[in-house]
């Protein structure tokens, strides 16, 4: 089992940054992709970002592609999501998820794919 907890959402205006913390317990995140996904009142889940087990490759969805950048600190079982240049369509509960993955440095981009989720923070952006 691997237990999620995120951190670093609030109220930002447009154009501000925040940067969103995930931090894993229960086992090692060295085996697991691991992706930020979010949840727009109304709207679907939609995954955000995405990095492999080692962080070698990532994935972007093409609305946050140049404003946010996904890292992870597997020696601290962290996983991170910087966000630049906000607006308010970012606006969203963002939830960190683990998903165990059979080959190196793949990177999970599909929902089902994530075993494990945390319970989400609020990211809301005012223009």
């Amino acid at each position: 089992q691997v237990q999620l907890v995120e951190s670093g959402g609030g109220l930002v205006q447009a154009g501000g940054s925040l940067r969103l913390s995930c931090a894993a317990s229960g086992r090692s995140l060295r085996d697991y992709g691991m992706g930020w996904f979010r949840q727009a009142p109304g709207k679907e889940r939609e995954l955000a970002a995405a990095i492999s087990q080692r962080g070698v490759r990532t994935y972007y969805a093409e609305s946050v592609k140049g404003r946010f950048t996904i890292s992870r600190d597997n020696a601290k079982n962290m996983v991170y999501l910087q966000m630049n240049s906000l607006k308010p369509e970012d606006t969203a509960v963002y939830y960190c998820a683990a998903g165990s993955v059979g080959t190196l440095d793949w990177v999970l981009t599909s929902l089902p794919g994530y075993d494990y989720w945390g319970q989400g923070t609020q990211v809301t952006v005012s223009s």
